[in-house]
């Protein structure tokens, strides 16, 4: 650890989302809407290559096109034009995850908001583009998308509910925004309704996407603050940013970090986790000359040997954290990648004896 961290992480402590994706917790509450309004989630889900069982974990990744595409069918096939907007209704803003945390964590509105624009784009959704614009008498956060995904006008309606809804946790509960634009195509009878919603005027068919809102609002302290949060939070995700997983491989390593103390660390849910099937995830792994298996096992050798370096944690502790139900599953597993038991290994290492007899054999694994 470094003399100026408070502390360290190696790298992600889980996947983030790629090109075209974003996460799913865009859709938490889409089940129950749906069932009230007649129709059958699941089938809708599975039409657009969405899998119904990804809706249990909200880190889970699906396509942008599919996610947008959704929303559209939706809105035809239910009557519903303001789909989008109505499913807004029902969610908050830990939609966005541990962004959100750090937003109401921010001293002040203007250091929220900064942190939702540089972050949105590192943990939801890489593919959207956020900014905030000044003027002598009114802000604006714009955001639009850096991928053509054709009509998206149910998506737009959410996000800018969303966006608002985040701006009033933050902002207090005096906050109102100025206006809202957007550009769709809106009927009146649609507008009236989204104003109702919005707290604003609604303007449709504007050339760029934007909330704005007195610009002194940018100054006022944030009511729920914590310094603390918010330069821990703050600081692990500067470092998923800077650390730029963008590969297969980093992703499937993040990936295997993050959920090795579950017990359920499987191709499976890692391919699904990366919004693409096992197949396709084999195939960019063979093009690398990987596997998954030994992706893994190289993941718990080394996490092993760092928890094993920790003497305040026990055997059971160690077992536990490497996903294994039981202290003797570890202690064979561990044996066969190092020719040492557990006990040996720290006895070992603390007589600071070589460990070229089995744990070298293992230094080249894959």
């Amino acid at each position: 650890m470094g003399a100026n961290n408070f502390y360290s992480l190696d790298g992600p402590l889980d996947s983030m989302p790629g090109s075209r994706q974003m996460r799913i917790a865009n859709l938490s509450g889409f089940g129950p809407m749906v069932r009230r309004l007649g129709a059958d989630p699941v089938s809708l889900l599975e039409r657009h290559g969405i899998d119904p069982l990804s809706m249990r974990d909200p880190e889970h990744f699906i396509d942008c096109q599919s996610f947008v595409d959704l929303f559209e069918y939706c809105s035809t096939a239910l009557n519903n034009p303001l789909f989008g907007l109505q499913l807004a209704q029902q969610q908050d803003p830990d939609v966005f995850g541990c962004v959100a945390a750090l937003c109401r964590a921010a001293s002040t509105v203007r250091e929220a908001v900064s942190s939702f624009i540089e972050f949105i784009p590192v943990t939801h959704a890489p593919d959207v583009i956020l900014q905030l614009v000044e003027g002598s008498e009114t802000a604006e956060i714009r955001w639009s998308v850096g991928t053509d995904l054709g009509l998206n006008k149910q998506a737009n309606y959410q996000a800018a509910l969303l966006d608002v809804k985040l701006l009033r946790l933050i902002g207090g509960s005096a906050f109102r925004p100025s206006y809202v634009n957007l550009a769709v195509d809106a009927s009146r009878r649609e507008v009236a309704e989204l104003e109702r919603q919005l707290g604003c005027r609604f303007n449709t068919r504007a050339p760029q996407s934007a909330i704005a809102f007195p610009v002194q609002i940018l100054d006022q302290p944030v009511p729920s603050a914590n310094r603390l949060v918010f330069k821990l939070l703050g600081g692990y995700l500067e470092q998923v940013k800077h650390a730029a997983r963008t590969s297969i491989q980093q992703r499937v390593d993040d990936y295997v970090r993050g959920s090795l103390s579950s017990g359920n660390c499987t191709i499976e849910r890692c391919a699904g986790k990366l919004g693409m099937s096992v197949r396709t995830l084999q195939a960019h792994l063979g093009d690398a000359g990987l596997n998954f298996s030994d992706m893994l096992e190289k993941q718990r050798v080394d996490a092993a040997r760092a928890y094993l370096d920790q003497a305040q944690l026990s055997l059971d502790d160690v077992a536990a954290m490497l996903g294994y139900a039981e202290q003797s599953s570890f202690g064979r597993a561990f044996k066969r990648w190092t020719g040492l038991t557990p006990k040996q290994y720290r006895q070992t290492t603390r007589d600071g004896t070589t460990l070229a007899n089995g744990l070298g054999r293992r230094n080249d694994m894959p």
